[in-house]
């Protein structure tokens, strides 16, 4: 059977949604399909259930920390059964909600496995869909570690789903989903190992403050091994053995579960994209800044399908799901903007940064003054007992414009939202310095950070 829709959009998530939904308001017939339940990543495999687990694990930590300040609470524990079932009450009854909503709206949704026939056909489920327009945002998966015994190796997906949490757990790759799942299962007792090949990890944050967390990190009792090159994974009886090249030789490490932490790629491959005359990488679907096809005018991509160079996170999906919903349904007229974007590793303390990193600045040749402290021994972190915090503040010379900041310690994921919002508006950092706040509050600190 073959169906016309004016648009047809692959994908459920956050720019799916956005793209779909705007469209329907305009009066368009949309399709919408996804191989998956439907709610994308963040929602169902992701941030959303992530941040649960993560609340428990603070919980703990808070517990922990202010033992011999007050606070006696020598069974506090991780259930982590009953925790997963608390984690499930957002994440099952997602899927149907999100198909009601689309039934509601009018959109024809489909489940199944997209497929491109022609430039603007889709194959599903044995009907053809046709479309003026067709939208991919089909958001990324775990990056091919292309080594024997792979098909041992846990993604983070499942990882969100386990029943029970292993005793021993080797984390492949230094990057946000390792260290946030290595913050949450060290809290609930698991002996923990994280395996980075680079140099340092977390790579695109302060180099300055991953040290302090690096450190906070091995102080839970996990391993940070960095210089590491995983060259397979061994099954036997009772155990899995990564076994990898060190700077002094070869090693095994022994686990009974070994995650997938070693970054992620577009998830296109099964699109047939060619059928399409669609160019793709990597990275994902190659757009222009109109986020529209560079090769087919009639596909569109957003989040993390696009090759748009916008980091893989939520509200960027959604933005570029604005842009693509704008443009198709007035023409080209929305590009893609530099904007402040903030991004956080929400491990216990969180990390989080906006905007541009020292290197970065001075690759453009700016000229600014740093101001970077570690903050351990303010009083906002002493009164909670909280050893690990920290910031950096990039300033402008000329301008008086923030260029970047970072920080590390409690609530660094919310404190850092202001300074996103002066530097999208404009605001110098002389006048966030003198900007009134409640006190005693993080934001009453800001004041000393500039």
């Amino acid at each position: 059977m073959r169906k016309k829709f004016d648009v047809i959009v692959i994908g459920t998530g956050s720019a799916a949604s956005t793209v779909a939904s705007e469209c329907r308001s305009a009066g368009w017939e949309v399709a919408i399909i996804d191989s998956r339940p439907f709610g994308g990543t963040c929602a169902l495999r992701g941030c959303d259930p992530k941040k649960v687990l993560v609340g428990a694990a603070e919980a703990i930590d808070w517990v922990r920390r202010m033992k011999g300040r007050g606070i006696h609470a020598d069974d506090a524990r991780i259930e982590w059964a009953e925790l997963m079932h608390f984690k499930r009450s957002f994440t099952d009854p997602l899927p149907k909600s999100r198909e009601q909503s689309f039934a509601k709206a009018g959109i024809a949704a489909s489940h199944g496995w997209a497929r491109f026939v022609d430039s603007t056909g889709v194959e599903v489920g044995g009907d053809i869909l046709e479309g003026r327009y067709v939208v991919i945002a089909t958001g990324a998966k775990p990056r091919k570690l292309r080594i024997p015994g792979e098909q041992y190796v846990t993604t983070s997906d499942r990882f969100l789903e386990l029943e029970e949490l292993p005793r021993r757990i080797v984390f492949i790759g230094g990057g946000y989903i390792s260290f946030e799942f290595a913050h949450i299962a060290a809290r609930a007792g698991s002996e923990v190992t994280i395996l980075h090949r680079g140099e340092r990890p977390l790579e695109r944050f302060d180099a300055d403050l991953v040290n302090q967390l690096v450190q906070r990190t091995m102080h839970l009792g996990a391993r940070v091994e960095v210089g590491v090159e995983v060259e397979a994974v061994e099954k036997s009886t009772d155990k899995l053995s990564v076994h990898a090249s060190t700077g002094s030789g070869r090693e095994a490490f022994d686990a009974d579960l070994v995650v997938h932490g070693a970054g992620r790629v577009a998830d296109i491959d099964d699109l047939n994209l060619a059928a399409a005359g669609v160019q793709a990488e990597e990275r994902g679907v190659q757009v222009d800044e109109y986020l529209q096809s560079i090769s087919n005018p009639a596909v569109y991509a957003a989040g993390d399908a696009a090759a748009s160079g916008g980091l893989p996170l939520t509200p960027v999906a959604g933005y570029e799901g604005r842009i693509v919903a704008s443009n198709l349904l007035k023409g080209n007229h929305r590009k893609v903007e530099g904007i402040a974007v903030p991004t956080v590793v929400f491990t216990i303390p969180p990390l989080a940064a906006v905007g541009l990193s020292e290197q970065a600045a001075r690759q453009k040749g700016l000229h600014f003054r740093t101001h970077r402290e570690d903050t351990s021994r303010w009083y906002s972190s002493r009164r909670v007992g909280e050893d690990c915090s920290g910031f950096k503040v990039l300033v402008e010379d000329d301008t008086d414009r923030l260029l970047g900041v970072h920080l590390i310690g409690l609530h660094a994921e919310e404190l850092i939202n202001v300074f996103a919002l002066a530097m999208q508006t404009g605001i110098p950092a002389s006048k966030l310095k003198h900007t009134l706040f409640g006190y005693p509050t993080l934001g009453s600190d800001l004041q000393y950070m500039l």
